[in-house]
């Protein structure tokens, strides 16, 4: 996939979205080698935007490299520590993938599991854009608060 084009620009408003902050929170956490010191926000959040073209580059079959791993271990990551910040509860990863790309992501809290999302084809992980990045965010949080609210005991196990 050539990086030489960024898709995300700077001023786009979904930048400042709460899942694109935490996503680069998560990612820059993540980089243990400093491949992002001294980035744009935009540049280190351009890759999980997967336009049609740069879909089309990437294999139909694949194994998932540690990037895109570290992308996936990302978002659920960004996706627990919302939830945490909204419900006050402590959220939970786990994330288990084959070698192959295919797998789960579950969030807990407590004892409720309040996202599980099966993952298939992994190494074509991303979004159409931020702003189907935040909506599809909003979604995972808006049903994950519903259940704790609506299981609080369990949660709260």
């Amino acid at each position: 996939m050539s990086q030489a084009a960024l898709v995300v620009e700077a001023g786009d408003p979904f930048m400042t979205s709460d899942i694109v902050t935490e996503m680069l929170k998560q990612l820059r956490a993540l980089d243990t080698y400093d491949t992002y010191d001294g980035w744009s926000d935009e540049k280190v959040i351009d890759p999980l935007v997967l336009t049609k073209e740069r879909k089309r580059e990437i294999p139909i079959v694949g194994d998932p490299d540690e990037i895109t791993l570290a992308r996936v271990k990302a978002y659920y990551n960004s996706i627990a520590s919302l939830i945490e910040k909204k419900s006050g509860l402590m959220a939970v990863p786990v994330i288990n993938i084959t070698h192959e790309g295919f797998g789960r992501a579950l969030v807990l809290v407590g004892k409720l599991i309040v996202v599980d999302k099966v993952l298939r084809d992994v190494h074509r992980f991303g979004f159409p854009s931020l702003a189907d990045l935040n909506e599809k965010t909003d979604v995972a949080l808006e049903k994950a608060l519903g259940l704790i609210t609506q299981y609080r005991e369990v949660a709260e196990a």
